[in-house]
């Protein structure tokens, strides 16, 4: 696996930021840095979806490219890695099958499942949600006006910068031929050109 199985010497901090980076962008990797610093993580495994169980009306990009677009952004972080395990699962995504296997790669590691706060109301909805809760803990990215009713120790709520990019607005930019740069890595910005993506 691209992540790796390893011995560990000591508990490793693992966190693990899952979504489907339609592309990817900087919103994104500055989440996944923010959370790695504050909590002191050793790593992120960026994992990217084959197919959301919560988005099955939208139709996304083939997962090869969005597989290639995460390597090439995460590219230069040595704390950061990405995973294709859902992808060759294939099928709908769930949480809990990618973090039992993580937990068996990585045994006797802490695993943080890094998410928005505006999935909350998501959340008890998921597949096996309860043991997902004893898999890892939720790291809550605060956002105005989302977490307030989450309570309890399976939340930690960390406040992190707020950059105000979104992936369907990338693609609607690319789908009117306007720039996107600065909003996702070059290699990126490339790779959509190069591939004529969203177009």
């Amino acid at each position: 696996m691209p992540w790796g199985c390893v011995n560990m010497s000591k508990t490793m901090k693992i966190g693990i930021l899952g979504g489907t980076f339609d592309p990817i962008h900087y919103g994104h990797l500055i989440l996944g840095e923010q959370v790695r610093g504050q909590l002191e993580l050793d790593k992120v495994i960026f994992v990217p979806t084959y197919q959301p169980p919560h988005k099955d009306g939208r139709r996304i990009l083939d997962a090869r490219h969005r597989l290639r677009m995460a390597r090439l952004a995460v590219r230069g972080n040595p704390r950061f890695t990405v995973s294709d395990i859902e992808i060759r699962r294939r099928g709908k995504s769930y949480t809990v099958d990618t973090l039992r296997a993580i937990k068996r790669c990585y045994r006797g590691a802490r695993l943080f499942f890094i998410c928005g706060s505006d999935l909350v109301s998501e959340i008890p909805t998921w597949k096996k949600v309860d043991e997902i809760y004893r898999l890892a803990r939720f790291v809550l990215a605060k956002r105005p006006g989302y977490g307030r009713r989450l309570t309890g120790r399976r939340f930690l709520k960390i406040h992190v910068a707020q950059v105000d990019i979104s992936s369907s607005s990338l693609r609607r930019l690319v789908h009117r031929d306007r720039s996107i740069q600065y909003l996702t890595p070059d290699s990126v910005v490339r790779y959509i050109q190069r591939h004529r993506l969203y177009r």
